[in-house]
């Protein structure tokens, strides 16, 4: 953590040179806690939102401010952007968690931001800033407000949110122009391990969303022939997958289809979607040319190999890894190479962390 977090201190000076000692505390508190002290309810949270963003100037602040750790700031232009208020205090809402390593944390952050004020890296007076940390310490390390001189330079107007979400910021805007009039149905692309699964999970619990899973339509056994299986992204059911959802969803009618079963090898008991403000495909092929068509947006999550490796390796036992690197993933990259799926869609979300 160390070097990183020098590296974070020395950019968040750089951002903002009129920094005081309380503005560096409070980049390492909201590192360590997060908004876990901020939150009350969602609409106290929105209402706050709302206010804050009437008033506030034209701002030169970045969109997002990454925070050394699981956070992030957002500042509230992004609500230029097509993102509602609402979706913004919800995701700050979801954000809020305890940190057991908080304490752990915070403690080593200091020290970090001691020996660069000390070393003169940032130019904060040593003494100054000793004072000032050794009262917020007999003060039991509490939540500190932005100095007087930051407000005054940087008018700061933002949401501590999870990572989890501030990576896939432009996503929860673009689902927010699309459905701000009517509804829309979006696919959810990428590798093994990419997190697709995760990520729709995130969008239901923002809106409350149905998700239907490609995995319900892998091949039948009675389907898996050389002359299919020979087809780039052939590994999936299109036909079914049209015939039992995309059709039903484009006349915004109740949607009902039989999973894959993977364990029996059979169709499961149906499956019944009723259709909202969204609805959100997920997983490997879901972008293929023949479906596209039917969604509102497509993205892709583009996962580095490196990380993807590590994933994997963590996730499963040797020999089900052994499957990923030899059978799975070349298929999946000779789809996405073929139909040059990361060009193609609408948004593409790097994952290498």
């Amino acid at each position: 953590m160390n070097n990183n977090t020098k590296q974070l201190l020395i950019r968040h000076y750089q951002t903002y040179p009129k920094l005081q000692a309380e503005d560096l505390f409070k980049y390492v508190y909201q590192s360590a806690y997060g908004c876990e002290h901020l939150v009350s309810d969602q609409n106290s949270a929105l209402k706050y939102i709302e206010t804050e963003y009437a008033d506030i100037p034209h701002t030169t602040a970045p969109l997002i401010e990454k925070l050394d750790g699981e956070y992030s700031r957002v500042h509230l232009s992004c609500l230029n952007a097509g993102l509602t208020a609402e979706t913004l205090a919800k995701l700050f809402c979801a954000s809020s968690k305890t940190e057991p390593s908080g304490d752990e944390r915070l403690r080593a952050m200091l020290g970090v931001a001691t020996e660069l004020v000390n070393s003169g890296t940032i130019p904060l007076d040593k003494n100054e800033f000793a004072l000032k940390l050794e009262n917020w310490k007999n003060n039991g390390y509490t939540a500190v407000r932005h100095s007087a001189i930051f407000r005054e330079a940087y008018s700061p107007a933002y949401r501590v949110i999870s990572n989890r979400y501030a990576d896939f910021l432009q996503v929860f805007s673009e689902i927010d122009a699309k459905t701000k009039n009517g509804s829309a149905v979006i696919a959810i692309e990428g590798g093994s391990a990419s997190g697709k699964t995760t990520f729709a999970s995130n969008l239901k619990d923002i809106y409350g969303c149905a998700v239907i899973h490609m995995d319900d339509f892998f091949l039948r056994p009675e389907q898996r022939t050389p002359e299919r299986f020979a087809e780039i992204g052939g590994n999936v059911d299109r036909e079914r997958f049209i015939e039992e959802v995309l059709s039903s969803l484009t006349k915004k009618e109740t949607v009902t289809y039989r999973p894959f079963l993977c364990s029996k090898q059979v169709l499961g008991d149906p499956i019944t979607v009723v259709p909202g403000r969204l609805t959100v495909i997920e997983g490997a092929y879901s972008t293929h040319p023949e479906l596209g068509r039917y969604y509102d947006l497509g993205v892709f999550l583009d996962i580095a190999p490196g990380y993807q490796k590590e994933r994997i390796l963590k996730r499963n036992t040797p020999a089900f890894a052994k499957r990923f690197f030899e059978e799975w993933i070349p298929l999946e990259n000779r789809y996405f190479s073929s139909f040059d799926t990361k060009n193609r869609v609408d948004l593409t979300v790097k994952i290498d962390r």
